[in-house]
């Protein structure tokens, strides 16, 4: 199934709380990256833009010679997340509908991806996000006409953010019942914990 778009997965952080860089985790018998990147091919996405920086060059053979994958290295990863996501977006194709926004660090099946992307494209808001418990989720899927905005955001205005307060935007919050639209990686301790729970927290539900 494939609904027109293209995955921004962003992967150049210093991973400073863990140690160690978060993309090359061991994860569901792959790396973190490498999950992350079949899941959004599964979920819906032509293509993924992985984006880069610390750990380039560890990353690099894993995103060699992949189909449908997209090296985008930001050479700007110590002034903040914002220069990730441009970097990302600069990549993204014309002609494309949605533009799905992930951290390599908030590990998502592939059915959850596909669900807020049949949502987004159903619905048809500029934004459209998952939530769970009253509280908002990731990823992120904007509209393609949103791309200009994603190019110009800053750590100044609050990154994203700042799109997501303007008064013409529309954003739709897809319930779920399963907090793994929650789930956020940062710590040794955290990774444990994820990698424990996932198998439950990953399961198809509503």
């Amino acid at each position: 199934m494939s609904y027109n778009a293209v995955g921004v997965l962003l992967a150049a952080g210093e991973s400073s709380r863990m140690g160690k860089p978060k993309a090359l985790l061991p994860w569901r018998g792959t790396t973190l990256v490498e999950y992350q990147m079949n899941s959004l091919l599964r979920g819906g996405c032509d293509k993924v833009i992985v984006v880069t920086g610390k750990y380039d060059v560890e990353m690099a053979p894993l995103l060699k010679d992949r189909e449908g994958v997209i090296r985008a290295y930001n050479p700007k990863f110590l002034e903040g997340k914002t220069t990730s996501i441009k970097a990302g977006i600069w990549e993204v194709p014309d002609g494309v509908h949605s533009i799905v926004l992930l951290a390599v660090d908030q590990p998502r099946p592939a059915w959850v991806i596909e669900k807020v992307l049949k949502v987004h494209t159903d619905f048809g808001a500029h934004i459209t996000s998952p939530g769970f418990d009253g509280h908002g989720g990731h990823p992120l899927i904007f509209d393609a006409g949103l791309r200009a905005d994603l190019a110009n955001i800053s750590e100044e205005t609050e990154g994203v953010r700042a799109i997501f307060k303007k008064p013409d935007v529309d954003h739709h919050r897809v319930k779920f019942d399963s907090a793994i639209v929650r789930l956020d990686i940062n710590t040794p301790e955290a990774y444990e914990n994820a990698l424990a729970a996932y198998a439950e927290l990953a399961r198809p539900n509503g």
